[in-house]
């Protein structure tokens, strides 16, 4: 008998570079899931170890550099990756140090999430280090996806309502020359609408504000979900709808824990099994 299996063509490959989240709701851990979801096999660096839930942040440890640049570097050697995702780098000297392996690999898409603040409203990116992400990550970058405080934080300036959130995505593509993937949930309203500039044509994104409590990894999700769409060879603008459609079916379908002492902890179902494509 012949064993299909043996004919099944390996999965496309997508890394992650980014901290580990014991809760599993956000950093690699949501990064995996959303790629698994995808039917990829998904890849890690680990930059740093978190100690948090979705409610707090209590340690993080952060990974040698010259570990995560080594893990970086065999990844790339081992797998054929067109994609690569990073989330938590930490220090200076970590993004300094991504930035340095990925001038050497320019036909590698990267996603790039600047994860500079948590959900809790903890820090998880050290001052110093925005400057080596201006400088040296970002103008590598495919696609960026900050939110409004990271937006704000990367430009100087505030960005209070969608006519200066148009502007900031503009600006932002063209300080990196890059696509900003712009998310506008901090506004508020009925709607949550995302921006995507390549560059050339600024995109739409809308869907209703869900009336949920989970929001821990939201950025990790969607950032991944780019990413693993890209890996299936989708155009930006598409990746980013299937991403956008995945994130809200993570939202709809999430669910809650009760601590011991009875305390709430709300999980995106990154699990889901929402048609992608």
């Amino acid at each position: 008998m012949t064993d299909p299996e043996k004919n099944r063509p390996a999965p496309s490959a997508v890394m992650t570079i980014a901290g580990s989240d014991c809760s599993a709701g956000a950093g690699l851990q949501a990064d995996l899931k959303t790629f698994q979801h995808f039917g990829l096999h998904g890849l890690t660096a680990v930059t740093c170890i978190v100690s948090e839930t979705a409610n707090i942040v209590r340690r993080v440890d952060a990974v040698d550099p010259a570990m995560v640049e080594d893990q970086i570097r065999l990844m790339l050697g081992a797998f054929p990756l067109t994609v690569v995702k990073t989330g938590m780098l930490g220090s200076a000297e970590h993004v300094r140090r991504v930035a340095a392996v990925f001038r050497e690999h320019p036909h590698i898409a990267l996603v790039v999430d600047p994860v500079m603040i948590a959900s809790t409203g903890a820090s998880l990116l050290e001052p110093d280090a925005i400057g080596i992400y201006h400088n040296e990550l970002l103008p590598l970058a495919t696609v960026i996806t900050p939110n409004l405080p990271e937006a704000e934080t990367l430009l100087g300036a505030k960005i209070p309502d969608a006519a200066a959130m148009e502007r900031a995505a503009r600006k932002l593509s063209a300080e990196y020359g890059c696509a900003v993937l712009l998310k506008g949930g901090h506004l508020g309203g009925a709607e949550c609408t995302d921006l995507l500039f390549d560059g050339e044509t600024l995109h739409r994104y809308s869907s209703p504000r869900l009336n949920v409590a989970a929001s821990h990894g939201t950025g990790c999700t969607l950032a991944a979900a780019v990413a693993a769409g890209l890996a299936l060879g989708k155009p930006l603008p598409e990746a980013v709808r299937i991403a956008k459609a995945y994130l809200d079916e993570t939202l709809a379908t999430s669910y809650s824990y009760q601590s011991p002492d009875g305390e709430a902890l709300h999980a995106l179902n990154q699990g889901t099994r929402l048609p992608h494509f």
